[in-house]
């Protein structure tokens, strides 16, 4: 059981998270503002929320527990999340904006007029659903040591906390809450843990006297895990529905290309500054077994009470922002591409677009049955590190090459971008089956090789995409169509 104050301070957290929630539902008068904010969010307040959903626990609690383990080294799963975002931002996020979708799919359709793509929501689905339940897990491991609970109850508490801010007032809420969630983690990690472990540790110096010269070796860690780093977070910051969902939220291309670039450069910050935190801590912590438990050993062992219950809350934060921005990625892509998908194989007509339109309630109800279901499953499971992994394989496997071919290829077809999405997905797969280990690094390489290798030969031997479609699609890109026609469940 947590001290008094830490658990006051959490409690409170809890319940601003709650009432943001409820002045969130003030700007929500339709799908827009529920999905997207209403696409108009300014420089500030994209990017911080941009940063907050980016940041999550693997960021914030793995990333100091990856410093304690190698060093300055552990910062590159963090540095390839800003590189990922960067490249985003610079190279596709103005163009990503202009083209006023709601879903990866949706872009899939547009660009290459068919509407098979649909079945890449299935993955997207997935992805963001273990997402959510990973980062649920992670933010309840907190609770049971400040409020002495089961790890079931943990999850209930802060899942209902979560699924309710976010079905209130949809994207919204999710923003207002994002950004109390980045200047908390800012203050936490910036404002009191990198002084503190430093101080502690006695500055730079102390580090290098009391650990040697090998924290400071930036390549401690290895470079295949370097590599992997920036291959499957790099890429998967490119194509991921949660990050796409915060790009469309920006109010203009200018806002989601500069603000995105801002946040890139925090995160790597954030990067650095999480890895040093580690490395100083190893120095007076030196038999934590489990590096993830470094985080919170701090905030008990060296920080006042009370700080020490902001540090808290400043990591509960960066995992519920992932949670609810993934939670809400996944109620979109389930309403927008999957559920007319899964109507049209069982041989119903799916409803038309101006029977689901600015239909909140569904909207809401989509957000509250998935909140259930990873509330459910996190409360199952014990480690989903494995699903999550084999999700983000598929996700950057399957899709990538579809979804960036079609901003940089004219001569990439349907059939291409089917034929690449097929062969990467189920290459990807096959390579974990026969390596026998879901968390190698081999079958994210194959199935990459051979989703490439299917998208230019399947492209090359079909027939060029329709000029019709084209010309639809340049003009959506270039801003020359600013109408909302790719609606919900389009």
């Amino acid at each position: 059981m947590g001290k008094p104050l830490d658990i006051a301070i959490i409690v409170v957290y809890l319940l601003a998270m709650l009432a943001f929630g409820f002045w969130g539902k003030t700007r929500t008068k339709d799908s827009a503002d529920f999905l997207v904010a209403g696409r108009r969010l300014g420089p500030a307040l994209y990017t911080g929320t941009m940063a907050a959903v980016v940041l999550g626990g693997a960021s914030t609690v793995g990333g100091v527990g990856l410093g304690y383990e190698y060093g300055i080294s552990g910062m590159w799963l963090v540095v390839a999340i800003s590189v990922g975002l960067l490249a985003l931002s610079l190279f596709f996020a103005g163009r990503i904006q202009r083209l006023k979708v709601y879903t990866v799919a949706q872009m899939l359709r547009l660009r290459y007029g068919i509407d098979a793509t649909s079945a890449s929501g299935i993955v997207m689905v997935a992805y963001t659903l273990m997402l959510s339940v990973t980062s649920t897990i992670a933010y309840a491991t907190v609770f049971n040591v400040l409020f002495g609970t089961t790890r079931t109850v943990s999850v209930i508490i802060g899942g209902v906390t979560v699924m309710l801010y976010s079905s209130i007032g949809g994207m919204w809420s999710i923003t207002l809450t994002d950004m109390v969630q980045f200047i908390l983690k800012t203050i936490g990690i910036f404002a009191l843990l990198l002084p503190f472990t430093l101080s502690k540790a006695g500055g730079f110096d102390g580090i290098r006297e009391r650990a040697g010269d090998a924290v400071f070796d930036l390549g401690a860690i290895g470079m295949p895990t370097i590599i992997t780093f920036f291959v499957v977070y790099s890429f998967g910051m490119l194509i991921g529905q949660d990050i796409w969902q915060r790009v469309f939220t920006a109010r203009s291309p200018g806002v989601a290309k500069w603000g995105g670039t801002t946040a890139a450069a925090y995160c790597l910050l954030y990067g650095v500054a999480g890895a040093v935190i580690g490395m100083a801590a190893s120095t007076f912590l030196p038999d934590v077994e489990v590096s993830d438990d470094v985080y919170a050993q701090i905030a008990e062992s060296i920080l006042p009470v009370g700080i020490s219950g902001l540090v808290l809350a400043a990591a509960v934060a960066a995992m519920m922002s992932t949670a609810s921005g993934a939670l809400i990625a996944t109620a979109t892509v389930a309403r927008t591409d999957v559920t007319p998908l899964l109507a049209r194989l069982i041989g119903r007509t799916p409803a038309a677009e101006g029977e689901r339109r600015d239909d909140l309630h569904s909207d809401r109800r989509y957000v509250v049955v998935f909140g259930i279901v990873v509330i459910v499953i996190a409360a199952l499971l014990n480690d989903v590190v494995a699903a999550l992994t084999i999700a983000y394989d598929i996700l950057v496997g399957g899709l990538l090459v579809a979804i960036l071919g079609g901003f940089v290829w004219k001569r990439a077809t349907g059939t291409g971008a089917l034929c690449s999405m097929a062969v990467g997905t189920v290459v990807t797969l096959g390579t974990m089956f026969v390596v026998g280990d879901v968390l190698a690094n081999e079958p994210i390489y194959y199935g990459l090789a051979a989703s490439l290798i299917a998208y230019v030969a399947g492209s090359l031997l079909t027939k060029r995409t329709p000029a019709e479609v084209l010309q639809v699609w340049d003009d959506r890109l270039a801003g020359r169509d600013g109408t909302d026609r790719e609606h919900v469940g389009t």
